[in-house]
């Protein structure tokens, strides 16, 4: 049996044992919309975590950042519609705060809470709303209020990202689930997104941090919606351990299975966000092979991933695949022209750097599906990538004003 066979899946959060969760209402957006969360493990969890490369970030990354050296935690307090990035000073003290009021409410070690915000740019928490948001989700806490908490960080997602994977470990039932959010400002390394994952697995903290570093290289770093890197991104990883199993790591027995279900979890949560990327109607898979290095071929496939020639060509359904070529040509990795080979799904469209003479017709129908890969041989090596992404179109800029 393959190890995708042992894993059972659901299109909703199952919280693991020893979780609670809630979301809130605290006047942060409009009125009635949750937004608000609170995750709280009974136990202290083993952490992980991975967070934006942009150098300007948020305060809440900052003191996830610090938190984060001492690998384990029992909560992760979240606000959307403020990001609390760019607030000096103020903006780190707001987030201790939040981590202190939501420690003293929920009997917490304050140093053992998480905080993430999300939202506008350099404006300063409305930190009465904020406390009074805390005040009413502590008491909602709830092994079923994980819907909550995924309704509670979107902002301008239209659906929330979550999802459960359930397996052995040990012979004992695991849990995985998790929670998301990200629809705009999409471009690794990481995007513009929320992410949250939560076992009752026992898990080796140098082992979970691996782990959940390479599956977010494989997925959250695999898609862009418009090229655009958030001050505020972060991935946290919790495993309180629950299940009783024997701690993984990588020699454990059952470590393929969970490597495999975070893996298959993280690029299920990437494709969600790029399914419900801002204006978009069509989610592109680019490939790109034969490159001189797996770097290079990265260079070239984002290139043409976050051109707006391209992605407004494929708005207008017309394959440009001029224009492939064009964003080919001003990237950094190594390009000859009369080498180039494009597709679009298994149709031909250009053949060594000329128009292959695929009917122009038999194209466009392929680029009128609502999901479809672009093919890209540079025949130079053996480096290849895959990058997921979108079109452009008038709703991206409408919403974005």
């Amino acid at each position: 049996m393959t190890e995708s066979r042992k894993i059972r899946w659901a299109e909703e959060v199952i919280l693991p044992r020893g979780f609670r969760a809630a979301g809130a209402a605290a006047g942060l957006q409009r009125e009635g919309h949750k937004d608000m969360a609170l995750i709280v493990s009974e136990q202290p969890a083993v952490m992980a975590g991975v967070f934006t490369t942009n150098q300007v970030q948020a305060a809440t990354v900052k003191l996830c950042r610090a938190r984060l050296a001492g690998r384990t935690g029992r909560a992760v307090v979240i606000n959307s519609g403020n990001a609390n990035a760019c607030t000096g000073a103020q903006g780190l003290q707001d987030a201790e705060r939040m981590a202190q009021l939501t420690g003293e409410l929920a009997g917490i070690p304050p140093d053992q809470v998480y905080v993430s915000s999300t939202g506008r740019i350099g404006i300063q928490l409305p930190m009465d709303k904020i406390e009074a948001g805390i005040r009413a989700a502590v008491p909602a806490l709830s092994p079923e209020g994980g819907t909550d908490a995924s309704l509670a960080i979107m902002t301008t997602d239209t659906r929330p990202k979550r999802i459960t994977a359930c397996f052995e470990v040990d012979g004992q039932p695991v849990t995985l689930a998790a929670l998301a959010k990200g629809a705009g400002m999409i471009e690794p390394n990481m995007a513009t997104m929320l992410a949250y994952l939560l076992t009752d697995a026992a898990v080796e903290a140098d082992a979970l941090q691996s782990c959940l570093s390479a599956a977010v290289e494989t997925s959250f770093n695999r898609i862009t919606v418009d090229g655009d890197r958030s001050t505020n991104d972060t991935v946290l990883f919790m495993a309180n351990g629950l299940a009783g199993n024997r701690p993984l790591a990588p020699s454990h027995p059952d470590w393929k299975i969970f490597e495999h279900a975070v893996q298959a979890l993280t690029l299920k949560l990437a494709l969600k966000m790029v399914e419900d990327g801002e204006g978009v109607t069509k989610v592109v898979t680019v490939k790109v092979t034969g490159a001189r290095t797996p770097q290079e071929a990265e260079t070239a496939a984002r290139s043409v991933a976050n051109s707006l020639l391209v992605k407004t060509s494929w708005a207008g359904e017309y394959p440009n695949w001029g224009r492939v070529m064009d964003a080919l040509g001003y990237s950094k990795a190594r390009i000859e022209e009369d080498k180039v080979d494009i597709f679009y799904d298994q149709l031909p469209a250009a053949k060594r750097g000329l128009y292959a003479g695929t009917p122009i017709d038999d194209l466009k129908r392929v680029v009128r599906q609502k999901a479809f890969t672009l093919t890209i041989h540079l025949n130079l090596g053996p480096g290849e990538t895959v990058v997921y992404t979108c079109n452009c179109t008038e709703e991206y800029v409408r919403i974005n004003m």
